[in-house]
């Protein structure tokens, strides 16, 4: 595609400095103003200088396993009145905790793992992180720095098993640096396209005495130069004019918008222009607004990848054509000049070219383009009439399922956990079919609402994340109280199900809301439509008996309510629709955690569907797994 002419992404030589500046204002940011040096400037050991600097950071919530590598940065943390641990019961599920207290708070999550393996079970959690753009700063303990290299117990090199899954690592060889890389580690963290940071800090260095300088200054010049400034105006016109000059526009929002759902709110009201979101962006406009069309990609609303398909002006906010949303990328948006505003330089022209170019952190855009639409307001009667194609399209395909009145549906319970909570839980999910319904059945009106693994699809994130919402949202010690939902599904849920005992212990009031079918539901979708039905390893029960066949009880496996009252934490499980309402409603008015085991058909597919690398004609709304299929 042709870009337009005469419309420069590069900042200027003024705005680079602007944006040097401010980038050097936050890194003299003070410490928080209650903290004090507990050790009144006398020498103290690495790990204290690492806990002082984490608090310095504003730290008060944290997720940490402790191990022989990093024993002593749990010891300095027991002398910190201001930190709390969080003892997750593996190393996977603390980090996956980080990154759901960091989703639904915006805040960096920390989490703080040992050596070798300890160290290795980060991996994952890293490489989610980074594609879903969660400010994260793992650390971990490392073996003394003179056995490093030598096959040492518990050694791996995690610096570069992670590098090309992390924003930027570090290798902590020196004591006195601690205080710079944590500062570091931090800024990096969550400025520019926010992401996580790894900290390696050799036991030896922790142990080692010193008086830390915390006026240290950070030293990633390089790093500064390369954020993006505030949005030039000349780009700014060019894409107020594209609206103008649009008969077919349509806002496609990302997950940058998350922090910014006011501006989203108030380019709407001076457009007009109806919204698609993403499976990260959801809430970032309010999904029950008359203009939303919620969800676009592979498992979107029908009206949602319509548009897209037939828009000529397709505004991309804080998105990155992600291949679930475009499927086959030269049939996405094919007829539509594209406008694509992203922080990330690399994003700008990766997988479809734009017409215009923005790179810019998105908030400061959209205030710039309000201020524009504020001043000479868009005639909207210019494509009035696609407004109002989309709108009645939207009522003649609304998301639907079949209705039944002997099995719970899937869809109609995720509906009836919206009513019981009123809109206004927390939800977290695995990843599967579950995944897909809640983002289609549960309504966001607000961001940082929903956490769920988008980029890398990491089933067992559920419940981990909703420990980190969990305690977040406690009402505890000034913090907010809100009801936290891991809507999850029966294979993913036994991935992370240890974390049940951090619930228990920790008091953490995650609600478990399993959608029980016992197949792992997303990959049998996929064996019904494109493999003859063929149950290749999908099966998760008792091989000698399953329950979708038997309808026995005693054939349901694995038994989640034993499982939870082992951890005990209250559980139940529902058979009939009859029972739903009043055990979503035990559920929510139980302190404390709690395990509600829902038993839905296993031959329920999401849909709509795009299929991979498909395009909007290739859409598939009805069927599931009873009907046959042509491959």
């Amino acid at each position: 595609m042709a870009k337009d002419q005469g419309v420069s992404n590069k900042a200027s030589a003024e705005e680079l400095e602007a944006a040097r500046q401010a980038a050097a204002a936050s890194m003299a940011s003070e410490p928080p103003v209650e903290w004090v040096d507990r050790f009144n400037g006398q020498p103290r050991k690495g790990c204290d200088i690492l806990v002082q600097a984490l608090e310095r950071e504003g730290v008060d919530t944290l997720f940490a396993y402790p191990g022989g590598a990093s024993m002593e940065i749990h010891q300095a943390l027991t002398r910190s009145d201001t930190i709390r641990n969080i003892l997750c019961r593996h190393e996977q599920g603390e980090i996956f905790a980080a990154e759901g207290y960091a989703k639904v708070t915006g805040r960096v999550g920390v989490c703080i793992a040992t050596s070798g393996p300890g160290a290795t079970n980060l991996v994952t959690g890293l490489a989610d992180a980074l594609l879903d753009s969660v400010p994260l700063v793992a650390i971990t303990g490392q073996v003394p720095r003179k056995l490093i290299g030598s096959d040492a117990f518990q050694e791996t090199p995690i610096v570069e098993v992670t590098r090309q899954i992390t924003k930027h690592n570090f290798l902590v060889m020196d004591v006195k640096d601690i205080p710079r890389i944590v500062k570091e580690a931090f800024y990096l963290a969550r400025t520019g396209r926010p992401g996580p940071v790894l900290v390696d800090i050799p036991k030896d260095v922790q142990q080692t005495l010193d008086v830390p300088d915390w006026d240290a200054p950070m030293s990633i010049t390089a790093y500064m130069s390369r954020l993006p400034g505030p949005p030039q105006q000349a780009q700014l016109e060019a894409v107020v004019e594209a609206i103008r000059n649009a008969k077919r526009p349509i806002l496609y929002v990302g997950g940058g918008c998350v922090d910014s759902p006011e501006e989203i709110k108030e380019f709407v009201r001076h457009t007009g222009i109806p919204v698609a979101q993403t499976l990260m962006a959801l809430g970032s406009f309010p999904e029950t607004d008359p203009l939303a069309l919620q969800m676009l990609g592979m498992h979107g609303t029908v009206t949602a990848n319509y548009a897209v398909n037939e828009a000529d002006l397709l505004l991309a906010f804080g998105a990155r054509f992600d291949d679930r949303v475009t499927g086959r990328l030269e049939a996405f948006a094919a007829n539509a000049r594209i406008v694509h505003i992203d922080i990330d330089p690399a994003e700008i022209h990766k997988n479809k070219d734009a017409h215009i170019p923005v790179c810019s952190d998105v908030k400061p855009a959209l205030q710039g383009l309000n201020r524009i639409l504020a001043a000479n307001p868009i005639d909207q009667s210019g494509y009035a009439d696609w407004v109002a194609e989309l709108m009645a399209m939207k009522e003649e395909n609304p998301l639907a399922y079949p209705q039944h009145d002997d099995v719970i549906m899937p869809q109609w319970a995720i509906e009836v956990l919206y009513e019981e909570t009123k809109g206004e839980a927390v939800v977290t999910t695995g990843v599967g079919q579950h995944q897909m319904w809640a983002a289609q059945y549960y309504k966001f009106d607000e961001p940082r609402r929903w956490s769920t693994s988008g980029g890398l699809g990491s089933m067992g994130f559920g419940l981990p994340s909703a420990l980190g919402a969990a305690a977040a949202f406690d009402g505890k010690d000034g913090r907010p109280s809100k009801v936290v939902v891991d809507i999850d599904g029966d294979g993913s849920f036994v991935m992370n199900c240890q974390e049940l005992a951090t619930a228990s212990v920790e008091g953490l009031a995650t609600k478990v809301f399993i959608l029980n079918n016992q197949y792992l539901g997303m990959v049998v979708q996929w064996e019904d439509r494109f493999y003859r039905a063929n149950r290749a390893h999908t099966y998760l029960g008792k091989k000698e008996s399953e329950y979708q066949v038997t309808g026995d009880t005693k054939d349901i496996f694995p038994d989640f309510v034993k499982m939870a009252e082992a951890f005990n934490v209250p559980a139940k499980r529902v058979m009939k629709p009859s029972e739903l309402r009043a055990a979503i409603r035990e559920m929510l008015d139980t302190p404390g955690p709690y395990l509600l085991d829902v038993m839905v058909p296993h031959i329920q597919h999401v849909l709509p569907m795009i299929p991979g690398g498909g395009s909007f004609k290739d859409i598939i709304t009805k069927g599931d797994g009873t009907d046959k299929y042509q491959v």
